[in-house]
């Protein structure tokens, strides 16, 4: 199994700070990966009791079993994880406010490429490391998959976000809640943390929020933010895709983009 080897954070001991409402209902903070999953579920961390957080487990399809505990009525929690649409998935979340969180596919292909490279990431691709393949050839190889031994970004972005299109999941697009976290003096960050935390069945904003999620919202927090990623610093990923390597994207998953409202 891949391992992820981040750095621990502290925002249990911060969240202490602030006065903590109990949860009614069990929320799921769902993401395609690299999808800014840590942005928002530190960010929602800060405004739910350390006890009625989920810690166990980072969920996902293969151990959904074991920890369907973190989806209990009777005792909410927020968790957090990777799901990929499913009729286990379906069942278990049923009463689960539930947030899918996705992120524009031009942008993921370069996330995914600096964390495969990265030694945040140690799994079955550490041959790709070192300069051992051009970076351009990472790039195709996270838009096409590997076979036997990486998923396409069709086939990520089809199970873990388009499958949950048109059901209760709310859909969170990484790089709205990026702008408002970082423009929390503006109306209209007012209004959308507002939301947000009304889909989490959350109904009041507190006065101290901007506080809240800056804190939660802190780079030094993630262990997966690009300038946290351990190692990998041998091989220089571009902030953009070339052209041509956009087509490759359409090609490769003609009408994701927007289907996910990114056209």
């Amino acid at each position: 199994m891949p391992r992820i080897v981040a750095k621990a954070d502290n925002l249990n001991e911060l969240n202490a700070n602030f006065a903590q409402q109990q949860l009614l209902e069990p929320i799921f903070l769902n993401s395609v990966p690299k999808c800014g999953t840590h942005l928002v579920r530190n960010v929602m961390r800060m405004f739910v009791p350390v006890d009625q957080q989920y810690h166990q487990a980072f969920i996902q399809h293969a151990i959904l079993r074991q920890h369907q505990v973190a989806f209990s009525e009777a005792m909410p929690h927020l968790s957090w994880g990777h799901l990929l649409f499913s009729d286990d998935a379906a069942i278990v979340l049923r009463h689960v406010r539930h947030i899918v969180q996705i992120r524009d596919p031009y942008k993921w292909v370069l996330a995914r490429t600096r964390f495969f490279l990265s030694d945040t990431f140690q799994g079955s691709l550490e041959h790709l490391k070192g300069g051992n393949v051009s970076i351009d050839e990472v790039i195709n190889m996270m838009i096409f998959g590997i076979h036997g031994k990486a998923p396409s970004l069709n086939e990520i972005f089809t199970h873990n976000a388009v499958s949950w299109l048109g059901t209760k999941a709310r859909i969170l697009r990484f790089e709205e809640l990026l702008l408002h976290v970082r423009n929390t003096e503006t109306d209209a960050a007012e209004s959308f943390f507002r939301d947000l935390l009304k889909d989490c069945g959350i109904e009041k904003l507190p006065e101290d929020w901007r506080d809240r999620v800056r804190i939660g919202s802190d780079r030094q927090q993630s262990g997966t933010a690009r300038e946290n990623l351990v190692g990998g610093g041998d091989v220089e990923v571009p902030d953009e895709l070339t052209d041509l390597q956009k087509d490759l994207v359409e090609y490769a998953a003609p009408g994701l983009r927007k289907i996910l409202g990114y056209q």
